[in-house]
C-alpha cells in the first residue's frame, strides 16, 4: 500500500535525484529523480538550482537520456518537442522521452503546480516496443484524478524519507502510474464525462489540495468560475454531501493527524487550519469524532504504548 497524504499541497521546490543502480531491477524500472514544485507568476523557470544534466533554458532545451513523467496540478503552460507543440491545461500529464529534445514553461502570467518522476529500465523499453506510448503522443489530459495526485505525491514523499526498500515501492508506483496513463488513452474516447461530473473531479482536487488555504468552500466556486447554487446542488448530487460538508471532513482529517503527530498545540492546529479560534475548533472536532482535541490525542498516545 502506497503512503497516504491527505494534505496534497506540494513541497515547494522539493526535488532529489538518484544514481543509477539496480535496486528496482527487480521491478524491471529504475527511478532517477523525483520532485514537486510551484512556480509562482513571472518566476524563473526551471529552478537555477537543479543539476546541470536536468537544467535547461528556453532558448536551447534539453534532452535527458531517461524518460520522465510531469504532472500539472494546477496551472497553463506549452510543451515543445522535435515532433510537437501543445498547450498544457492543468490536470495534465506529459512524457518526455529520451534523446528527444524538448522544453516547456507554465504561462508567465499564471505560474503553475508541478510533480515530476524520471526513470529508466526493461519495463518501460517493453511498453514502448508495444507501442503503448509514443513519441507523437505524450499528452494525457486527465483532467483533476485524484488517484494520479495521490501517487505522484507518494512517491514524492515516500522518495524524501529514503527508508529502506524505498526504491521498490516508488518504482512500484511509478509503474501503476503508467497503468492508469495507458487505461486512460485506451478508454478516453468512451468515458465521457459531463460538465458537471468534471466541476466535482476538479473542485474535489482542489479542495485537497487547498485544505490549509482557504476558509470558504465558494472560494473553489469562484476558482472554478461557476455559480454556488449550481455548484453546491452538483456536488451534493455527485458526493451525497454539501461542498461544505466535504471541506470540513478533510479539515477534520487533517487535524486528526497533526493531534497524532504531536508536532503542534491545540491552538497551533486551530491556526493552521484556519478556524475561528481554538473554541471553535474543539467544538467543531467534537461534533466530528465524539472526542475533543485534547481526549483525541491522549487516546492515541494510550494506545499507541
Amino acid at each position: 500500500m502506497y503512503f497516504m497524504i491527505s494534505n496534497l499541497r506540494c513541497m515547494h521546490n522539493f526535488y532529489k535525484y538518484f544514481p543509477s543502480s539496480d535496486k528496482g531491477c527487480d521491478w524491471g524500472l529504475n527511478v532517477l529523480s523525483v520532485g514537486c514544485s510551484r512556480v509562482l507568476p513571472n518566476e524563473i523557470y526551471p529552478n537555477p538550482s537543479h543539476p546541470s544534466h536536468h537544467n535547461f533554458t528556453w532558448e536551447m532545451g534539453r534532452v535527458l537520456q531517461e524518460y520522465a513523467l510531469v504532472y500539472i496540478v494546477n496551472g497553463t503552460g506549452i510543451l515543445e518537442t522535435e515532433t510537437l507543440k501543445e498547450e498544457i491545461t492543468d490536470g495534465t500529464v506529459f512524457m518526455i522521452f529520451p534523446d528527444e529534445r524538448h522544453r516547456y514553461k507554465p504561462d508567465n502570467q499564471k505560474g503553475w503546480d508541478e510533480y515530476w518522476i524520471s526513470f529508466n529500465g526493461d519495463y518501460i523499453e517493453k511498453l514502448i516496443e508495444e507501442h503503448l506510448f509514443s513519441k507523437t503522443d505524450p499528452m494525457f489530459q486527465l483532467g483533476f484524478n485524484e488517484q494520479m495526485l495521490q501517487l505522484f505525491a507518494s512517491v514524492v514523499h515516500i522518495a524524501k524519507d529514503e527508508n529502506k526498500g524505498y526504491q521498490a515501492v516508488i518504482s512500484s508506483a511509478t509503474i501503476h502510474i503508467l497503468g492508469i496513463l495507458h487505461g486512460f488513452k485506451q478508454q478516453q474516447n468512451h468515458d465521457k464525462d459531463s460538465i458537471s461530473d468534471l466541476t466535482v473531479k476538479k473542485a474535489k482536487i482542489l479542495f485537497r489540495h487547498k485544505v490549509l488555504e482557504i476558509t470558504d468552500p465558494k472560494a473553489i466556486a469562484d476558482e472554478l468560475e461557476v455559480g454556488y447554487s449550481w455548484f453546491r446542488k452538483v456536488f451534493k448530487e455527485n458526493t451525497g454531501i454539501s461542498p461544505g460538508q466535504y471541506f470540513i471532513q478533510l479539515k477534520t482529517q487533517k487535524a486528526k493527524e497533526l493531534l497524532v503527530n504531536q508536532q503542534y498545540s491545540i491552538k497551533e492546529i486551530a491556526y493552521i487550519l484556519k478556524f475561528e479560534s481554538p473554541f471553535y475548533f474543539s467544538k467543531l472536532f467534537k461534533q466530528k469524532t465524539l472526542f475533543t482535541p485534547l481526549q483525541f490525542r491522549k487516546k492515541f498516545a494510550k494506545s499507541d504504548k
